[in-house]
């Protein structure tokens, strides 16, 4: 079978073009989260209250979650506030602000024991990971 030059060169393209596709990973790269403090903020928050507040977490079982993610100042932050008294200055702030997002924690319980594993879990759902 003899076939003209174009069709030949289309053919071969077609070729190359499905052997490339077919060599491909179905498999996009993961989606970055947004780096913007308010959506830092909003991951943390939500772990937050899963892993520490919510999961019965020994550290965590005096107190309870304060978000105030809905911040004119620009920082939506986090508290950890004594549970029979919300109105009580907080033990635990941690904040962020700006895109992308720089995060500060203080209080008192990260001057404790669990300041280092607040720090991780803090930095790891910032990052987008969700574990606990």
């Amino acid at each position: 079978m003899h076939l003209h030059p174009a069709i030949r060169v289309a053919s071969l393209s077609a070729t190359v073009a499905l052997a490339l596709t077919s060599c491909q990973s179905d498999r996009s790269p993961p989606a970055s989260p947004d780096r913007a403090a308010l959506p830092t903020m909003e991951r943390v928050a939500v772990n937050a209250n899963r892993c520490w507040f919510k999961s019965g977490d020994s550290t965590f079982q005096p107190y309870r979650l304060a978000p105030e993610l809905n911040s004119f100042s620009g920082r939506p932050r986090i508290l950890a506030v004594p549970r029979n008294s919300p109105e009580s200055r907080p033990v635990l702030v941690v904040q962020a602000e700006g895109s992308p997002a720089r995060l500060d924690a203080f209080g008192p319980l990260m001057d404790g024991a669990s300041g280092d594993r607040i720090r991780r879990d803090v930095l790891k759902w910032a990052s987008g990971a969700s574990g606990c």
